[in-house]
């Protein structure tokens, strides 16, 4: 590995787990409200359904009014029959009850769907509710556990944090100027290690010249498409390798000739 560049290497490793916590604790309050949503939904519904409750319960009494005031009236009428003089007053007379009773029934319908419909109602409530008591645990269980993983993680984040500022301390002001740069163009990891023979960075072919320069130099190495400083994770390229490797060329071509 390039000498120069492991103290750099290790600072990234900060770096990215910094990012990483820091990703994981933003989208917590997304989590959270995820996580809410049934039990948002079937409040609602319960709040609607109670709504209804209410309203059907003035419905009957309304009616129940009406029926009341008619039951009076009625009762009125009635005693206005000693009063009646002919046969034609008290036909008449006849027939107004028999509409009165007409429209009692009328109400008395009224008051039954009512009373129907509230207790279908009070019955979807009672089911809401035991819904809501089971969603609102397992909401209160999941942001339980969500607030404990974002104090866990801000612990970790304010530690590592201090040991970026103390490994950047360490880092030579240009490599750390060059890695910021870098870090602030890519929004991500500034360095990539030589994999395969590909950046591992962007996943693309490096020449072999520039994988042979990332070995055996300390200089700082580009990859020619993303930009990020190149570096070699294996063993460092010797001149007794190199040595043995032009030794072994010229062997094959001595054997070619003859």
């Amino acid at each position: 590995m390039n000498q120069k560049l492991s103290p750099l290497i290790e600072l990234q490793k900060l770096d990215l787990r910094i990012m990483e916590i820091s990703e994981i604790r933003r989208k917590i309050p997304e989590r959270l409200q995820i996580a809410e949503a049934p039990l948002r939904e079937v409040t609602q519904l319960l709040n609607d359904t109670k709504t209804a409750v209410d309203a059907a319960i003035k419905e009957r009494r309304a009616h129940e009014k009406d029926l009341e005031i008619h039951e009076a009236q009625t009762e009125k009428m009635k005693s206005h029959a000693a009063s009646l003089k002919t046969n034609k007053e008290y036909q008449a007379h006849l027939f107004e009850l028999e509409l009165a009773n007409k429209k009692r029934g009328d109400f008395e319908e009224k008051i039954l769907l009512a009373m129907d419909k509230i207790d279908q109602l009070q019955k979807t409530t009672k089911e809401l509710q035991e819904q809501h008591n089971v969603l609102e645990k397992v909401f209160l269980q999941e942001k339980q556990g969500l607030d404990t993983q974002d104090k866990e993680l801000a612990a970790e984040l304010a530690q590592l944090e201090t040991r970026f500022r103390e490994a950047s301390a360490r880092v030579e002001r240009t490599l750390l100027d060059r890695y910021n740069q870098v870090k602030a163009a890519r929004k991500d990891q500034p360095l990539a290690a030589i994999l395969g023979g590909t950046c591992a960075g962007c996943r693309l072919q490096i020449p072999p010249q520039l994988i042979a320069q990332v070995k055996r130099s300390d200089d700082l190495h580009i990859c020619p498409y993303c930009r990020r400083i190149l570096y070699w994770e294996g063993e460092p390229a010797t001149a007794s390798s190199s040595a043995l490797s032009e030794a072994k060329k010229a062997d094959m071509e001595v054997g070619e000739s003859v």
